[in-house]
């Protein structure tokens, strides 16, 4: 998907690794204005000025250390547990 190795939990994607190190983040579309004034992370783009919708976020791999990196697993999983209907 996306041309990344994607983890997927309950069928549904919630990180993907990118090929320059980065991280595709599945995250609530509630939060994104919020977490994409984080540090390195910026809306997901698909293609050439393809922004991708809400809650599709890109993390850049020099802001990935381990704290980061958790920080980020757990809001995709945040957003898996609330779409899916089934507990962390």
């Amino acid at each position: 998907m996306f041309g990344d190795h994607c983890i997927l939990v309950n069928d549904k994607m919630i990180v993907g690794a990118e090929k320059d190190g980065g991280l595709l983040v599945r995250v609530s579309a509630d939060r994104n204005d919020e977490l994409v004034l984080r540090a390195g992370a910026r809306q997901a783009v698909m293609g050439p000025g393809r922004e991708m919708g809400q809650g599709w976020i890109t993390v850049d791999a020099g802001e990935l250390d381990e704290e980061q990196l958790a920080f980020w697993v757990d809001a995709a999983l945040e957003n898996n547990a609330a779409v899916t209907g089934i507990g962390r």
